[in-house]
């Protein structure tokens, strides 16, 4: 649905972007990230054709957006950081300007409709935006990246300024959303990603540093997995069986008590999953497990990591797909 070849866009002898390349699938919802200043911003725009390349393709639904920008935002629908809304219109009358500046050919009343329902906009229908709450001002956003049915539709920071409850609204608008449509999100927050997108593309001083999966991004910092435990039993016999199981590569326990369990970090060798091997070792030898969690693999570490890996010692080799 979206293929980026050999991008390059440079000011002078600056480069925002320099020479990246990826792909991404029909249905497919995907987090790009990066630090403040990688390029995120000028890939974005230039995927939507706000912005031209120096060099390199972007096709949009097998279009060239660079030679026919046109054809190819037919199939965009964009909500940029800061919503483009008229607050002295009403919602229906902002979804019909917009429905006639896009030239929309579906049936409006039923296409705009169906719009509102599924942003959960009906209600409000008929109220000027400037009296909307930021969560509904936001929907409004997105409904009107909506309209024309694009195949695509990209995101900029969908939830900034919002408050707990309406950021949990809006991601579940956005899984929502990806059940129709390919989904590009850019965000700062990183429990956004790992809650909504499939896939993070990473992206630092204009290069791709990481593409992966968002279950397996912590590859590209790891040799194995790692985990902390919890287990009800005699705390020293417990670390020198679970160093004799299959697959575990290391055991650290770590002094933490609570009541009669000892907690201990598990790391796995690559590619081993081994938490049906942990759990059936507790039951064999009738030590309760009472607790399992990844352990410093959340998607904050896992960037932070990456970004500091790009700037001074090994950049991540990115994933060709």
């Amino acid at each position: 649905m979206i293929k980026v070849t050999n991008l390059v866009k440079r000011y002078g002898t600056n480069y925002a972007l320099n020479d990246i390349s990826f792909e991404v699938g029909e249905g497919e919802i995907v987090g790009l990230l990066g630090p403040n200043g990688a390029g995120k911003s000028t890939a974005m725009n230039i995927l939507t054709g706000y912005l031209s390349s120096t060099s390199g393709e972007v096709y949009i639904n097998g279009v060239n957006i660079l030679e026919d920008p046109i054809a190819a935002k037919k199939n965009i629908g964009f909500l940029p950081e800061q919503p483009p809304l008229y607050p002295e219109m009403t919602v229906t009358e902002y979804l019909n300007f917009v429905y006639e500046l896009k030239s929309c050919e579906l049936d409006r009343a039923a296409h705009l409709d169906e719009i509102m329902s599924v942003t959960k906009l009906t209600e409000v229908k008929d109220r000027l935006i400037r009296n909307l709450s930021k969560g509904n001002k936001q929907r409004v956003g997105i409904a009107q990246a909506l309209i024309g049915d694009p195949k695509v539709v990209i995101f900029d920071e969908p939830t900034v300024g919002l408050d707990p409850k309406q950021i949990i609204a809006v991601r579940n608008l956005l899984r929502t959303l990806a059940k129709r449509h390919t989904v590009v999100l850019s965000t700062h927050i990183l429990a956004e990603v790992q809650a909504v997108c499939e896939r993070v593309i990473i992206i630092n001083k204009g290069k791709i540093i990481a593409d992966e999966r968002t279950e397996d991004i912590v590859k590209t910092i790891e040799d194995g997995y790692r985990y902390r435990v919890k287990i009800c039993g005699p705390a020293r016999e417990v670390e020198a069986s679970l160093r004799r199981i299959s697959g575990v590569k290391a055991v650290e326990a770590t002094g933490d008590r609570d009541l009669d369990s000892y907690a201990y970090i598990i790391e796995s060798d690559k590619n081993v999953d081994i938490r049906k091997s942990v759990f059936n070792f507790c039951v064999s030898n009738g030590w309760p497990m009472i607790g399992m969690e990844p352990h410093g693999t959340d998607l904050e570490t896992i960037f932070i990591r990456l970004v500091d890996r790009s700037d001074g010692v090994v950049e991540t080799k990115k994933r060709r797909k």
